[in-house]
């Protein structure tokens, strides 16, 4: 028996006889297993902050006008204010276009290994490109990008503050970087979960403890884990055995597409768990509804562990701990179109 299991299986068994020695061997060992989110945004290599990128970045977030149609900004699928997430199964694209999978959230993401579910932007800057130039979502091209940018006179003097030391600012790849930064500052710090592996012992109820004991002890934690509880690794969605149809679609191998490798197939970056109270529907195709549902699908397909309905109400209990502060961003005021700004093309 590995040291993991037999210290989890002494932490579930003091919990239940009340010894106050198991609290403090449940804190450390949930302090060595997973990190609480900082404060601060963390910086993004080669693509240095300054709050006029920032304030930038946030302005182009809510553009619609990026969008071919005028009517799709990077907040329609991942909203400020509902978790970061659409709330749908799948997202509605260019022309009520369905996206594929379930759109993950925008919060932590900076904190993940790579972005998509199948890992195929390697980070913020690269994901924050591919839904504009993406027939069913934004449905633009890179050039237009910037002929619509240039083609509304406020955003002349908004990209130079932005990159002062550049002659054109208005390029496809600040517009990018601009984006990244703004969504690198979506953190949800200050969790009841961050504060309880920052010392706290009482910012988790005793339903909550016993949760995380049974999460790390179930062997949820092998593969959700870290800052943000997940989003660090690629796994294949059915370990032991595989859910139906309607969530594991065949159709859809996951990596399987980015990489070719055989080894791949049905196989998805782990995603966060953090705020996940806040982010149904579930899993890459969005068709589980249900916390408690989800758990239980997880136990039985990735760890082949039948949970009962109270284990399954304490891991949610746990989960619950896991919503932070959710970032309180002023909505920016647009610079409005003139007469020959590109118009839409619905």
């Amino acid at each position: 028996m590995s040291s993991i299991k037999l210290v989890s299986l002494m932490v579930l068994a003091s919990l239940a006889t009340g010894q106050a020695w198991s609290q403090t061997a449940l804190m450390k060992q949930a302090q060595g297993l997973f990190k609480p989110i900082p404060a601060n945004a963390p910086p993004l290599p080669g693509n240095a902050a300054t709050a006029a990128r920032v304030e930038l970045g946030k302005m182009l977030y809510f553009e619609p006008r990026l969008s071919e149609s005028h009517a799709i900004s990077c907040n329609s699928c991942h909203m400020v204010g509902m978790g970061g997430v659409d709330l749908q199964e799948t997202s509605l694209g260019h022309r009520w276009q369905h996206g594929g999978r379930n759109a993950p959230t925008v919060y932590n993401a900076v904190f993940d290994v790579a972005q998509f579910w199948d890992g195929r932007a390697k980070d913020l800057e690269q994901q924050a490109g591919g839904p504009l130039v993406n027939p069913v979502e934004m449905d633009t091209t890179e050039a237009h990008v910037v002929e619509q940018l240039k083609g509304i006179p406020g955003y002349a003097a908004v990209f130079a503050r932005a990159y002062p030391a550049v002659p054109d600012p208005i390029t496809f790849d600040n517009v990018r970087k601009a984006i990244a930064l703004f969504e690198a500052t979506l953190t949800t710090p200050n969790a009841p979960f961050d504060r309880y592996l920052q010392g706290d012992e009482k910012a988790l109820d005793a339903n909550q403890k016993e949760g995380l004991a049974l999460f790390i002890n179930k062997g949820c934690a092998a593969c959700h884990n870290g800052i943000n509880v997940g989003g660090g690794m690629y796994a294949p969605f059915g370990v032991v055995e595989r859910p139906g149809a309607d969530i594991l679609p065949p159709g859809d191998k996951g990596r399987f597409a980015v990489t070719k490798t055989v080894s791949d197939e049905y196989v998805f970056r782990v995603p966060s768990l953090r705020n996940i109270a806040l982010t149904a529907p579930y899993f890459h195709t969005g068709k589980v509804w249900d916390l408690r549902q989800a758990v239980a699908i997880m136990g039985s397909s990735q760890l082949g562990a039948k949970l009962s309905d109270e284990e399954v109400g304490k891991i949610e209990g746990f989960l619950g701990a896991l919503t932070g502060d959710q970032p309180k961003v002023a909505l920016p005021i647009l610079p409005p179109s003139v007469a020959t700004t590109p118009q839409p093309k619905p």
